[in-house]
């Protein structure tokens, strides 16, 4: 798997984001059965301006959110709660982009180490791009629900159980 990780703000050298996004691409990838190795994803690790122009040009809001994400193909389960199928071919999985001030502002305002706030908003992008989404209820619960155990199996604690995680899971 690569995790290519795009750096335009030099704030996210001092994550170590390389190493961050392999493990959480990974973890979610191997979560769901699939050979890390086998599947790319790009990471872009911006600040909130840069990625409120992306967020209005791609989803007709001019306001910087967490984690934006492309997938390359649609992957959605046509039934309400169901898996997505997993990707078969195309070894790209998509893109995902990452705003500095409002991920740095989210984890102090939820007390949250920023590297977990991070993998977190990874792993849940990482999903999307695997089909898994928030917009009806039941796909909500399922992809909360995946989070949850990946984020667990990483060693980080349910984001879901009360501390702030923001916009997560909410746009």
């Amino acid at each position: 798997m690569s995790a290519d990780v795009i750096i335009e703000d030099d704030r996210w050298a001092a994550v170590e984001l390389d190493a961050l996004a392999e493990r959480a691409v990974s973890a979610t990838l191997g979560h769901l059965g699939l050979v890390a190795d086998d599947w790319d994803i790009a990471v872009l690790a911006a600040d909130d301006a840069r990625i409120s122009v992306l967020n209005e040009g791609f989803r007709g809001k001019a306001q910087a959110t967490n984690v934006l994400s492309w997938p390359s193909a649609e992957r959605g389960a046509a039934q309400e709660g169901a898996r997505p199928d997993l990707p078969e071919g195309d070894p790209e999985l998509g893109d995902l982009a990452l705003a500095y001030e409002t991920c740095a502002r989210e984890a102090e305002m939820g007390g949250i180490a920023f590297r977990d706030h991070v993998t977190h908003l990874i792993v849940h992008g990482t999903l999307h791009l695997l089909g898994y989404d928030h917009v009806r209820d039941g796909d909500g619960d399922l992809m909360e629900a995946v989070e949850i155990v990946i984020l667990k199996e990483l060693g980080i604690a349910d984001p879901y159980s009360g501390v702030g995680f923001g916009d997560v899971g909410k746009d």
